[in-house]
């Protein structure tokens, strides 16, 4: 009965239409629907899902006893309301992750049920004051709800989801005894994403994770880039060296994708920088990170009057980068990014 019914889903996915990866620009929810919920909050993957996203960015970090949780960072005391607990006031801590001295609460230090006991909180609470009124609604996910969240809403949608995991500090974690990788690529494998066809992109600032994931997995794999610095697991390499045309082909020998700031791949004259040619002529679609609807972010020919929280021509926006060329944007405000793709196309 149970292979009976895995032959079923497997022909019911096998039957739901695919994100937009070719005719359109992909639209990846960055955080789920941020700018309308607390991120990395099933109600703000919910809330992408149903706006239109093609895939949902979950941030994976560990908790102690080894299981994937989804939050921006695995430092939590901006996410949550940890610092209203009493009872964790002893864990606060100052570590160096990266190279950078962070003080407050750690998901590793936190087993589930722990971690279970806090809600999430908006994160940028001065940009979306409208979003702190669902602040103490929800738990921190796990990745395992993600993946059930996302399979639910494909049955009722009729649509294949995406997943763009992010693999956050991999080898702070590999001192610590979790392999988040691996971690991730055995959930991955037993929810069926095996393949490069499968609606799966998992990412990384770090190098060397994505090496080794090359030949251990078939599913598409993104270096991600910053306009400054470079893989902190790869000190003395930069990512302006890799976005060269030589550094470029030597990341498609094993990652499929780069995620790089907007401003690697938009001039601030608007036309595309050089970049984008070069990557897809070494075979590299390319993602860029972060389109955000708020004045505060866009720039000023874009932002409509005064008020930095207000929304500015996000549409403008968008068009902008389509026009570039890119493969994929992410968005904390994919209802608006999708509303302007659709009229584009």
């Amino acid at each position: 009965m149970i292979l009976r019914t895995l032959g079923v889903v497997s022909v019911l996915l096998g039957a739901l239409q695919n994100p937009t990866e070719s005719s359109a620009q992909t639209l990846i929810a960055h955080r789920g629907a941020s700018g309308e919920r607390p991120e990395h909050t099933l109600a703000a993957y919910e809330r992408a899902i149903d706006a239109g996203a093609d895939f949902i960015e979950p941030d994976l970090v560990p908790t102690k006893d080894g299981m994937l949780v989804a939050r921006h960072e695995n430092e939590i005391s901006g996410t949550t309301d940890v610092a209203d607990h009493p009872e964790f006031a002893g864990r606060r801590k100052t570590v160096t992750i990266d190279g950078e001295a962070l003080t407050g609460w750690f998901t590793e230090d936190f087993t589930l049920a722990e971690l279970r006991t806090l809600r999430a909180r908006e994160r940028l609470p001065q940009v979306r004051p409208a979003n702190t009124r669902f602040d103490g609604l929800w738990q921190v996910p796990t990745f395992a709800e993600v993946l059930a969240l996302v399979r639910a809403k494909e049955a009722e949608t009729g649509r294949r989801i995406g997943l763009y995991p992010e693999l956050k500090h991999p080898s702070w974690f590999s001192t610590q005894g979790i392999d988040t990788a691996a971690l991730l690529l055995q959930m991955l494998d037993n929810a069926g994403y095996r393949t490069a066809e499968d609606p799966v992109f998992i990412q990384s600032f770090e190098a060397a994770p994505l090496e080794r994931l090359r030949p251990l997995t078939k599913l598409r794999l993104v270096q991600l880039m910053a306009s400054a610095g470079g893989p902190p697991d790869r000190i003395g390499t930069t990512f302006a060296a890799m976005a060269r045309s030589d550094g470029l082909r030597v990341l498609a020998g094993h990652v499929d994708a780069i995620g790089v700031e907007a401003s690697m791949a938009l001039g601030t004259d608007g036309k595309p920088t050089p970049l984008i040619a070069a990557a897809h002529a070494a075979g590299l679609k390319v993602h860029v990170w972060t389109l955000r609807c708020e004045n505060a972010f866009l720039p000023l020919t874009l932002r409509r009057g005064e008020d930095p929280t207000g929304k500015g021509d996000c549409a403008a926006a968008w068009k902008r980068l389509a026009s570039a060329g890119v493969d994929g944007v992410f968005s904390d405000n994919p209802r608006e990014v999708h509303a302007a793709r659709t009229a584009q196309h």
